[in-house]
């Protein structure tokens, strides 16, 4: 399969967000490992959370296609001297073909060319085997963490409490982080 990483497009913003719903909550999910359904109901993500992003200046979504189909995607947007990396999303059915980590170095690439010093990332706490993934790529926990937005319904209702862990990235040439 031919994989092609690009920028998204406005007309994209349907399939990101089927995607996106169906990798974290939809019972397609459960066949990869990044599904939420357990912790949380409802969708991930909404469309016009998608067309927001996409109208941001700050934010840019990667998408990764082959023969005009979605595969995976992954939100980029500066924070500070860090590019947040968040909804990195790869179909269920294609999760561990490396197509996750080939958006991960595309990341690690705009950060770069943006001058930035890493990349900073949030987890549901509770997610083991996902930081643990993350780990594996580099990313460390700072000790920080985040609240889970209760009252945005848009990312989900959450079954029991919930809070973000924050992880980060150095790029290999700035090991301060």
């Amino acid at each position: 399969m031919d994989i092609q990483l690009r920028t998204a497009r406005a007309d994209d913003a349907e399939a990101i967000t089927a995607l996106v719903n169906r990798a974290y909550r939809g019972d397609s999910g459960r066949q990869g490992w990044t599904t939420e359904s357990d912790l949380l109901d409802g969708t991930r993500i909404s469309l016009d959370t998608v067309h927001a992003l996409l109208a941001a200046q700050d934010c840019r979504i990667l998408v990764a296609e082959a023969e005009g189909r979605l595969l995976a995607c992954a939100e980029l947007r500066p924070e500070g001297e860090l590019l947040y990396l968040g909804m990195l999303t790869v179909s269920p059915e294609l999760q561990g073909q490396g197509i996750g980590t080939r958006l991960m170095a595309a990341a690690e690439d705009h950060a770069r060319a943006l001058g930035l010093r890493g990349l900073v990332m949030t987890v549901i706490s509770r997610r083991h085997e996902l930081i643990a993934w993350y780990a594996r790529l580099g990313f460390r926990p700072t000790g920080e963490t985040r609240p889970f937005d209760f009252g945005d319904a848009s990312f989900g209702i959450p079954r029991l409490p919930l809070e973000f862990a924050v992880l980060e990235k150095p790029l290999a040439d700035d090991p301060t982080l």
